[in-house]
């Protein structure tokens, strides 16, 4: 196993021998089957993914993530993974993983114009508090002491601003409690959470197994 993995970081730094996207699949590939770790292979054969891109210069943040779309073909996944080992198919599973990697893309465009959207109406609708619109929009979930923090404020005034905040419906309390509650901005929630149907039902993927 380690001569394998040597190989496999040998061939980790090739620059220019190929399009980065399909030496990304070979190294993917090739990380699954010799599956150095007893658990968690697959978690960081997919985190692999994206530190590759980013190294590359494909991307300036970690943006992509696969899982989405191997859980929804995760059979097709297994299987091709397997043909590579059984039948040399590389064919099929390079257009396996470069279909993934266009619908999640796609995905991540679609979701970034709606973040974009609905940044521009929470601002006109909160009289531009930038920076608690923008934390919203990093972690849709929070609590009046951090809207305090976040507006430099006093704890009564950032009281009174979230309960501003949800009578317009920018934000749903989701404890119950008198104490300790938790707001949601459910517009940003559904924008960073939703699975994109459509890419979903009429995705660039077709299976071939």
């Amino acid at each position: 196993m380690e001569r394998l993995l040597g190989d496999w970081e040998t061939y980790l730094h090739v620059r220019g021998a190929m399009p980065d996207l399909v030496q990304c699949a070979i190294l993917h590939e090739q990380f699954e089957a010799i599956h150095p770790f007893l658990d968690g292979n697959g978690r960081i054969g997919r985190l692999l993914i994206t530190l590759f891109l980013v190294e590359r210069g494909r991307m300036p943040r970690p943006l992509l993530y696969l899982s989405d779309f191997i859980e929804r073909h995760r059979q097709d996944y297994y299987d091709l993974l397997q043909r590579v080992r059984t039948h040399g198919d590389w064919n099929a599973w390079l257009h396996y993983f470069l279909s993934g990697v266009e619908e999640t893309a796609r995905d991540a465009a679609t979701r970034a114009q709606q973040l974009i959207a609905i940044r521009e109406q929470l601002l006109q609708e909160t009289n531009g508090t930038h920076r608690l619109v923008d934390r919203l929009l990093g972690n849709p979930y929070i609590r009046i002491p951090v809207v305090a923090a976040i507006e430099e404020i006093s704890i009564p005034t950032a009281t009174k601003l979230v309960r501003e905040l949800e009578r317009k419906g920018l934000l749903r309390e989701t404890t119950g409690r008198n104490w300790g509650k938790t707001y949601v901005a459910e517009r940003v929630l559904e924008a960073i959470s939703r699975r994109s149907q459509d890419l979903a039902t009429q995705g660039t993927y077709r299976s071939h197994t």
